[in-house]
Order: structure tokens, then sequence, then C-alpha cells
């Protein structure tokens, strides 16, 4: 499947950083300490602020001092984070200002991952610090848009979590969901699937950029 689009923005985590192991980790060990089951975490974390992943499963804790302090000791730890196959030479092929990123984690822990795995720093780059709402509401990924400068139906978004696709979709634009962290089917909502970041080809013309997905699940 091929889409014409003239910028594309990413999700970080789970798109174009693997940090399961780092996440998991961080997310188990709150969870003890509140006695809160993993399983429930694991089952909605993907995509959303911490916050509201707080919000959800522990309703009795002060939501917005636990996600502080998650995140602030989660930013600081690297040991485990690796990039998807592809990605430094995909994003290598995109003009500077023709991409950029939103993300439920942290400005921190974005600015910390990015030079830690020598990925190039975005044009714009929009988080969970830069919307009152995130995503499953479609506030980030209009906030990405309007900096880029075009307008949302003319980007293409490429995310790996249900609250994402949602995202990105209510903002108006295309999206092309990799299974890398959630099953097809949670993901039915986007245009196109694809497996990983691997099967998605991106080259520049005078028209826009044209992606092309193959392997399409």
């Amino acid at each position: 499947m091929d889409f014409l689009c003239q910028a594309i923005i990413f999700d970080v985590d789970g798109v174009l950083i693997d940090s399961d192991l780092v996440s998991e980790r961080h997310w188990r060990a709150w969870a003890e300490r509140h006695g809160v089951d993993y399983d429930a975490i694991a089952r909605i974390h993907h995509g959303r602020p911490t916050v509201e992943t707080i919000r959800q499963v522990a309703p009795h804790v002060d939501a917005a001092q636990e996600a502080h302090i998650k995140e602030t000791a989660e930013a600081d730890d690297t040991d485990g984070l690796i990039l998807y196959a592809g990605v430094k030479e995909l994003l290598a092929q995109l003009p500077r200002d023709r991409w950029g990123v939103a993300t439920s984690g942290t400005r921190r822990t974005v600015s910390l991952r990015f030079p830690h795995l020598e990925l190039p720093e975005p044009s714009v780059m929009v988080t969970a610090d830069d919307v009152r709402r995130g995503k499953p509401a479609p506030d980030p990924y209009l906030l990405v848009a309007e900096r880029l400068g075009i307008p949302p139906a003319d980007c293409l978004v490429i995310e790996d979590a249900p609250a994402g696709v949602e995202a990105a979709k209510a903002a108006g634009a295309k999206v092309i969901a990799v299974t890398t962290t959630n099953r097809a089917e949670a993901l039915r909502l986007a245009d196109a699937i694809a497996p990983a970041l691997a099967s998605i080809q991106i080259s520049v013309g005078p028209q826009g950029l044209l992606v092309q997905v193959s392997s399409a699940v």
C-alpha cells in the first residue's frame, strides 16, 4: 500500500526505539510498591501518558506525583534500550523539516534517549509535557502538525499502540501501525498495518513523501 504525504510524524517507543525492557522493569517495580497487578498495567500503558495509566489502575494514589517519580527514574535508565532495524537509515532520508515526533513520554526521556542512541534531533518534538490532553486525544498530533506548518490531513503518522492510532485518526491524519507491541486486531483503526518500521520505505519526490508499506499484516 502506498501513501503520499508532506510530513511524517513518528511515535517514539515501539516505533523508533525498543524500550520494552526498561519500561517493564520500572512498571513492575512501581506495581510491586503499590500492590497493583502488573498485567492490568501491561494491557493499557502502551501509548498513554504515565499519569493516565496510573489514574486507571490505582485511583487511590496521587497520580501526578507517582508519575513524576516513575518517569524521572525511567528517563535516566538507558540499560536495554535499542533501535528498531532501519531507523537511522530511514530518518537520514527525510528532510529535517518534514518529520517530527509525538510521544507520551516526557521531554527529559526523549532528550536523553535520542543522543544516547545517536538519533538525529527532531525538528519538532511534542511530549507529554507539551499538551494538556495526551493520547488517545488528538492534541499531540495536532500540535506537531501545527509546528511543522503542515495540515494534519497531509501528515502520515506511524504508531504502535491503539491509543496512538486513535489519537492520529482523531487529528485527521493517515496512520500506519506497526505490530511491535500490539497485535494487528488491536490496531484495526489504522489505514495500514506493518510488522515493523523496516517494512516501510520512504522516498522524497517533487510531490512530497512517497511511503510504501511492504509485508503488510
